[in-house]
């Protein structure tokens, strides 16, 4: 049985199976399975294959402007998240092969420039009728844009992994999504799926604290005024190791308040899930809410942090300079490329026709890196002036 500490956690009837002839291990191209991997297994390998999951090393998680090495990517943020994930799942007894797989994928489908890309792209979609989201851009690309196979376009994953990508963080509305109709829409993602956005949360709380501090943007002592969970595991770290620097006690108390997340995390998904007698995946499948939770004083403080977050470092003048910049640099490219479709590279104008303009030029732009895109806005920069 697996544990934590003094307390014991098994959810493993609940845990997606790892038979590939279950319906989650499905694949819409035939694939022949290898009897020393799972199918999770071979999706992971799949995953950290692909040119999309090796372009997150580009791209911003918060820090636009890479001022330093230390500053977090998408990939290594990815990475941090599936540490937490496979922890979590390894603990409940959960398929961890899956949890882990849908970690490393669960952001393959940002654009570049973090958030602040992702707000500008989708207010670009929105003046033609269209909407920028990142889960369902991971699905096209995991399904079209991946190109490594003879047989056919895309990863080929299985329907858990193409699931997870989609309703890891969001449920969808099947009426609304019509498109998405073979995914489940009426039923909760598996737990090891639900547990995705929740690691996602605990590794940014702990790592954008750490990268605001590297920054000088943000001060330990203000920190431990305005966010009470820290503040409590930076006075537990005090008492345990007297006389030691300031920032090594820092580094202590973010990986304490990592693991206080993390056991509230396990401890208060298998409370929720044994509070209704669930023994099976179907029954958690059914339930009308998902199961993977925090308690309610690890989501207030969860809360309290991320507003602390978005008004000291989030929004600070330092990084919205940054953001607004790179919100132009998107606008610029974006509205470019929709006068002057024939400066696309020749494979995106061939998309023009089934897919749209509008999507076409969005697709381009969401898989750029921070360098290239800053590379490409330079190259229409020049284009332009010439022509003047």
């Amino acid at each position: 049985m697996t544990s934590n500490g003094n307390l014991n956690y098994d959810l493993r009837l609940c845990a997606v199976s790892a038979d590939a002839d279950d319906v989650l291990g499905k694949r819409v191209y035939a694939a022949p399975e290898r009897t020393s991997r799972t199918a999770f297994q071979r999706d992971r390998e799949r995953i950290v294959q692909a040119r999309a999951f090796r372009r997150l090393a580009g791209k911003t998680q918060v820090f636009t402007s890479r001022a330093s090495d230390h500053f977090r990517s998408r990939l290594t943020h990815t990475i941090e998240v599936m540490q937490i994930a496979r922890s979590v799942a390894e603990t409940l007894g959960l398929n961890q092969d899956l949890a882990e797989t849908l970690a490393l994928v669960h952001d393959i489908g940002h654009p570049p420039f973090g958030h602040a890309g992702e707000r500008a792209l989708d207010e670009c979609l929105k003046r033609h009728g269209l909407r920028f989201d990142h889960n369902l851009h991971a699905l096209r690309i995991v399904e079209h844009f991946e190109l490594r196979y003879a047989a056919h376009r895309g990863l080929n994953l299985t329907l858990g992994v193409r699931e997870g990508i989609i309703k890891h963080s969001r449920d969808y509305n099947a009426d609304e999504y019509p498109d998405l109709a073979d995914y489940l829409l009426g039923l909760r993602p598996p737990l090891e799926a639900q547990i995705i956005d929740l690691a996602d949360e605990i590794a940014y709380l702990t790592a954008d604290l750490d990268d605001g501090v590297e920054s000088g943007l943000l001060e330990i002592d203000h920190i431990r005024g305005h966010v009470d969970i820290l503040a409590h595991c930076y006075a537990q770290v005090e008492r345990e190791h007297i006389g030691v620097e300031a920032k090594f006690l820092f580094n202590e108390a973010l990986q304490l308040m990592q693991n206080v997340l993390t056991d509230d995390l396990i401890a208060t998904t298998f409370a929720n899930t044994h509070a209704i007698g669930a023994t099976t995946l179907e029954q958690v499948r059914d339930h009308p809410a998902r199961l993977a939770t925090f308690s309610a004083l690890a989501e207030a403080h969860r809360l309290q942090e991320k507003r602390y977050l978005y008004d000291a470092l989030y929004t600070c003048d330092v990084l919205s300079r940054e953001h607004n910049k790179a919100e132009e640099v998107v606008t610029e490219l974006f509205n470019f490329w929709i006068d002057e479709p024939q400066e696309l590279p020749s494979g995106y104008v061939e998309q023009i026709e089934t897919e749209g303009l509008a999507r076409v030029v969005a697709d381009y732009i969401a898989g750029m890196t921070d360098s290239f895109i800053l590379m490409q806005y330079a190259q229409v920069k020049r284009t332009v002036r010439r022509r003047r």
